[in-house]
């Protein structure tokens, strides 16, 4: 399936591409937008106001899109609040990661197209979710 957001991602959009590819859709291909008028008849838009996999309520993209498709899993969720504190920084989630998160993948964006944030936010967050893992089975 084709996934389409807006260009120039940041942390909320890279994450949640990496959501979708990683538990939604496992064939999913990305096109980067700089516009909704020019998101493609066969994609599903993300991230864009007025789409349906957005910011909804307190919500960022990813919390809609873990609501969404029911992925109850604790690491997502534990992610979801990381993400969520560095997209919109409203104090709602004890989330020190998010300051880190946040400008790395900024950082991504000066010298990397979208695909390659992406890709790379994607194994950022392979890793992440390895670690929360690993640190939910020890109770800590």
């Amino acid at each position: 399936m084709r996934w389409a957001t807006r260009a120039g991602i940041h942390v909320d959009r890279a994450a949640s591409a990496w959501l979708l590819a990683k538990y939604v859709d496992t064939d999913a291909e990305f096109v980067y937008v700089g516009d909704p008028d020019d998101v493609p008849p066969d994609a599903t838009p993300f991230d864009m106001v007025g789409c349906d996999l957005s910011h909804h309520g307190d919500d960022v993209t990813f919390e809609t899109i873990l609501r969404r498709y029911e992925l109850d899993d604790p690491v997502l969720w534990k992610i979801a609040e990381i993400v969520h504190e560095a997209d919109v920084e409203d104090d709602r989630f004890d989330a020190p990661e998010a300051a880190g998160l946040d400008v790395i993948i900024r950082a991504l964006g000066h010298d990397h197209d979208d695909e390659q944030v992406r890709a790379i936010t994607s194994t950022i967050l392979d890793s992440l979710a390895l670690h929360f893992r690993a640190k939910f089975a020890k109770g800590t």
